[in-house]
């Protein structure tokens, strides 16, 4: 059993589920789906941790991101002394952060999700999102992100593939808030992942496209 994949969903698959109105997520520039995302509106390698992206520190208007105490995530590398690739890598670690806000949070909007998705990407993590609600589950714990690199495509296009280590992450149940410690560790808890990015016309680097890469798997199992 992965800890951080519903069994409901195939890794990055798409499905009529994610085909529900995003209006209540906020706006965000790239994407044009009034689609709704269920559970959302209710709701470079190395050891060292890249510093948390403050909301404001490039002048954009970014909506904060708040995860529960016993939710964290951990992006490894720091920064690449590249300044446009550390604003991609900021904005990439800003949609994983809006993706577990709006899964472990129940509030009633979750701005950032549309803020830092788009098109394709946010349909998918509407699929995600609403796999763990029809299962009822959430999560708890600590998941790493590393060996994170940044490719620039063309001008305003860029890619960002890392690994994901979810060992330390445990099913939560939403109605009794049991938490199940019992899941052995396993290949599944990693995966690699190759995302493409589009800066919009605020000058945020939108994920358009997720691609969760089975074969390279075993290689973020370190």
């Amino acid at each position: 059993m992965n800890r951080r994949r519903p069994t409901l969903l195939a890794a990055a698959a798409m499905t009529a589920a994610a085909a529900l109105s995003l209006s209540a997520c906020g706006g965000g520039d790239g994407d044009s789906s009034k689609d709704k995302i269920a559970g959302a509106d209710t709701d470079s390698g190395g050891k060292k941790e890249s510093p948390a992206p403050k909301a404001s520190e490039d002048g954009v208007d970014r909506p904060e991101i708040k995860l529960p105490k016993d939710v964290k995530n951990v992006f490894e590398g720091g920064g690449t002394g590249d300044p446009k690739k550390d604003a991609v890598l900021a904005d990439n670690e800003r949609r994983i952060n809006s993706i577990d806000e709006a899964i472990t949070v129940d509030a009633k909007t979750h701005r950032a999700l549309k803020f830092y998705s788009s098109g394709e990407a946010l349909l998918t993590a509407a699929d995600y999102i609403q796999g763990f609600r029809k299962e009822g589950k959430s999560f708890i714990g600590t998941t790493r992100y590393y060996d994170r690199k940044v490719t620039f495509l063309k001008e305003g296009v860029a890619a960002v593939a890392y690994c994901q280590d979810g060992t330390k992450t445990y099913p939560k149940d939403l109605k009794t808030g049991k938490v199940d410690r019992s899941i052995p560790e396993s290949a599944d808890d990693y995966g690699f992942y190759n995302t493409r990015l589009r800066k919009n016309s605020k000058g945020v680097w939108q994920t358009e496209s997720v691609t969760y890469v089975e074969d390279a798997t075993k290689k973020c199992m370190k």
